[in-house]
């Protein structure tokens, strides 16, 4: 089978038409600040990817939605990085639907039928903080919560039009207890403001998003109940492994991108090409084996740690495989196209992303000797 085949027969088969509308750009015009590929990805029903059928949407598995964002990271980064940061918010939302009677399924139903894009206000981009480590504090009002703070970067700044974002609401002991907010983008009270300054990724999105004194209804701050020995509850546990499947999957495709230019090119020897290809894909059997553990209804502490080993290991080899690959394509390559810079340069993201390394490891270590795994 062709090197990245499968991953895009699946992308054609599940939002048919993004590739074709994706590849018909260069990759500088999809990694520019208002760039076309987000829109290409609402076109498509890109929203819908993780919601189930039987509310509009795709109802992809999580194997199918590993292999759909590495297709579309080898198109763009950026917008795997947007994609990505959509589905982790509809996987949280349908992790709480799953065992509420709440407002979920019509948020859901909203996401798919009407391709609404979702922000993702929590911890990413902040070395050592958790996925749903609180952004946003709040008190209380009359009907609700009245939230402010701020978030940043914030992918999909121009383009959502819902936020899903942390929050530290206070309790009656006088500290603080997590809520999940969920708020239209056209709420008074928010605001966007310049942030990202890199050309790197610039085509996600990433802003500042700020809320002052925003209005959130009751119905619309959920309430997780946290495991006092763990620190981690079923929305936490889920969404980390979601999370960390989807943006593993980004930068194995961004890295997978060089490679299909090297393979193209022809450049060095048969036994280094092949090496390349085999590293990554070896990660994506990895990555593979635990989304295959949360579509059978595996997603607890074991799950976690398989998905967190499967990045950590990923992470080397991508960086690894990026510096062999740039050498061989050689200077040539470098220079006459900004191409092989930016993806060269987008790969090293993925160390931004929570949860931290050193955390990681220190979890993953009390893990291995027979203790519950920990994110602090």
């Amino acid at each position: 089978m062709k090197f990245l085949q499968r991953e895009h027969d699946t992308l054609e088969a599940l939002l048919p038409g993004l590739d074709k509308a994706l590849g018909a750009f260069l990759l500088s015009e999809l990694e520019q600040r208002g760039g076309p590929g987000i829109a290409a990805l609402r076109d498509a029903g890109g929203s819908g990817l993780l919601v189930p059928a039987e509310h509009g949407g795709v109802g992809a598995s999580a194997r199918d939605a590993v292999r759909c964002t590495r297709a579309i990271a080898t198109r763009s980064p950026s917008v795997a990085v947007a994609a990505t940061m959509h589905n982790f918010s509809v996987a949280s939302l349908v992790t709480l639907a799953a065992t509420s009677t709440g407002f979920e399924w019509l948020l859901l139903d909203a996401v798919a039928r009407d391709k609404r894009m979702m922000s993702s206000a929590f911890a990413e981009g902040r070395t050592g903080q958790g996925v749903l480590t609180p952004t946003m504090v709040a008190r209380r009002a009359e009907g609700g919560w009245l939230v402010s703070g701020s978030k940043k970067p914030c992918s999909l700044s121009s383009s959502m039009d819902l936020i899903t974002a942390s929050v530290a609401l206070p309790d009656e002991d006088g500290g603080t207890a997590l809520g999940i907010a969920v708020i239209p983008a056209g709420t008074p009270g928010i605001s966007v403001r310049p942030f990202w300054d890199s050309i790197v990724l610039a085509g996600a999105e990433s802003d500042e998003v700020v809320l002052d004194d925003v209005l959130v209804p009751d119905e619309l701050m959920v309430k997780p109940v946290l495991d006092p020995e763990t620190n981690l509850d079923d929305l936490n546990t889920t969404g980390l492994v979601w999370f960390t499947l989807l943006v593993s999957a980004v930068y194995l495709g961004t890295a997978s991108a060089l490679v299909s230019r090297l393979l193209e090119s022809g450049r060095g020897d048969t036994g280094t090409r092949v090496d390349v290809v085999t590293d990554l894909e070896a990660s994506a059997f990895a990555l593979d084996r635990v989304a295959w553990a949360v579509d059978s209804g595996q997603s607890g502490n074991d799950t976690l740690a398989d998905a967190l080993t499967a990045r950590y290991s990923m992470q080397r080899t991508i960086r690894r495989v990026v510096g062999t690959t740039v050498e061989l394509l050689g200077g040539m390559a470098f220079v006459s196209s900004p191409d092989v810079a930016l993806l060269a340069a987008s790969v090293h993201a993925l160390a931004f992303h929570p949860p931290g390394r050193t955390s990681t490891a220190a979890a993953l270590d009390r893990y291995h000797a027979g203790h519950l795994l920990r994110i602090d």
